[in-house]
């Protein structure tokens, strides 16, 4: 049995990788969608400096009393330059005052879970990101807010589900990472969206399997569905360096309000860019104001040193805008341990950068051996338990099958032979979300 590195350090199959990503377009490949709310983290921070934390009516981010004691409420207050309203944001993604963090009570995810502080543990209730003048707490994609929308003295902070509001607007310390927007704000996600979607180019009955299937989004690796509609959410990609133009960013923003970077830019066969290329080229993605997933590497999410650590340590040094992480995954076991690899890889990924994860691309395929596909019983499985798995899991915001057509060679491992027909794995994942 292959341990999970293995199984990500795959070749992809030219059938089945590379088919899917013929030009529909003029243009290149791209896609993806709204959820929760997550942003380039904390750990931008190259120094820890310390300052106020300022919010609505101009306060002061502020400890209670400047007392040190676990729990103490963390309000709004009157800014007085004293060490109760000294915060400094350090390199784990904590915020941190008095020798404390700021936490969330309990590690809750709900609505109006106040804030206070608490001795730092490294838990998610210590985490927290920074872009587009709002902080979120990534563990329940939401926002630092003052409750009832008042900047009176004594107001309690909480978190709730990020609504864009001048309640949820802060500045950080000087010399700490830029709560504010390099260009334009990113949107935040509708509320309810859904997590399950699919990819998938276009085979006759496309609309109508997307709406069968029960799929809230989907994307086709390019900027636009204009040959592709459906009724869902369409999420636009901008798949590699030659996509980069203001006709195609344009495009993209006319199509929604969340743009999916680069396509396994890490592989030869597909957008082979180089980090360093990437970084020079993300701003204008960044200028579109659009929610902004990062680019979408093939294997080694979670590897200190490969291409996405590369291009997240870039980021954070430049003050570049990474909303959420997005994922490609395969696994060449077809064992029932598939699906805890599957969910061990999506762990591994969100505790080193504590972004919320989309994935766009799974699946179970062995690219280089053989049987090359799973059998229906495993697939079937498979599906049931991953689906089931993110469903639950508040910080992976959306997931998409590898791929909606089971049309010709996509067979073994499509869901959707026409409009109204599955295959079992189609009924499998239709059953999900």
């Amino acid at each position: 049995m292959r341990r999970i590195g293995e199984l990500e350090r795959m070749t992809p199959h030219p059938t089945a990788r590379r088919r899917p990503r013929r030009r529909t377009l003029a243009i290149i490949v791209t896609t993806a969608v709204v959820a929760a709310l997550g942003v380039l983290g904390l750990t931008n921070a190259m120094a820890a400096t310390a300052g106020p934390i300022t919010g609505l009516g101009g306060k002061c981010v502020d400890v209670a009393g400047a007392n040190s004691a676990n729990g103490t409420a963390v309000q709004l207050y009157t800014c007085n330059n004293t060490n109760a309203q000294q915060w400094t944001v350090e390199s784990d993604g904590s915020v941190r005052a008095l020798g404390k963090c700021l936490d969330v009570t309990g590690g809750s995810t709900a609505d109006g879970a106040k804030v206070q502080l608490y001795a730092c543990n490294g838990t998610g209730a210590q985490r927290w990101t920074a872009s587009a003048g709002r902080l979120v707490n990534p563990g329940s994609g939401k926002c630092l807010d003052a409750s009832g929308n008042s900047s009176a003295n004594g107001t309690r902070l909480q978190i709730w589900a990020c609504t864009g509001g001048a309640n949820q607007a802060w500045k950080l310390p000087a010399g700490g990472p830029s709560a504010s927007p390099s260009s334009s704000p990113a949107s935040p996600p509708p509320a309810g969206a859904k997590k399950k979607g699919v990819s998938t180019w276009s085979f006759p009955g496309l609309s109508a399997a997307v709406t069968n299937v029960g799929a809230g989004w989907y994307y086709n690796w390019s900027p636009s569905n204009d040959s592709m509609p459906a009724a869902a959410e369409f999420v636009p990609m901008i798949w590699g360096a030659a996509s980069v133009t203001d006709a195609t960013l344009a495009k993209a923003k006319s199509e929604g309000t969340v743009l999916l970077g680069f396509n396994e830019p890490d592989l030869a066969g597909q957008a082979n860019m180089t980090v360093e290329q990437a970084l020079s080229l993300w701003p204008r993605l960044e200028a579109t104001g659009m929610r902004l997933g990062s680019p979408a590497v093939a294997y080694g999410g979670n590897t200190p040193g490969g291409w996405l650590d590369r291009f997240m340590t870039g980021a954070r040094q430049q003050q570049r805008r990474v909303d959420f992480i997005t994922l490609h995954w395969y696994g060449s076991d077809f064992s029932a341990a598939a699906a805890g690899q599957f969910a061990g890889y999506l762990k591994a990924v969100h505790d080193r950068y504590n972004l919320p994860i989309w994935v766009t691309e799974y699946g179970l395929m062995n690219f280089t051996g053989t049987p090359k596909y799973p059998t229906t019983a495993q697939i079937t499985a498979f599906i049931t338990a991953t689906t089931a798995s993110m469903q639950s899991t508040a910080w992976v915001e959306r997931y998409a099958w590898f791929s909606l057509p089971a049309v010709g060679d996509s067979l073994p491992y499509g869901l959707y032979k026409d409009g109204t027909t599955p295959t079992p794995a189609g009924e499998a994942y239709r059953a999900a979300g």
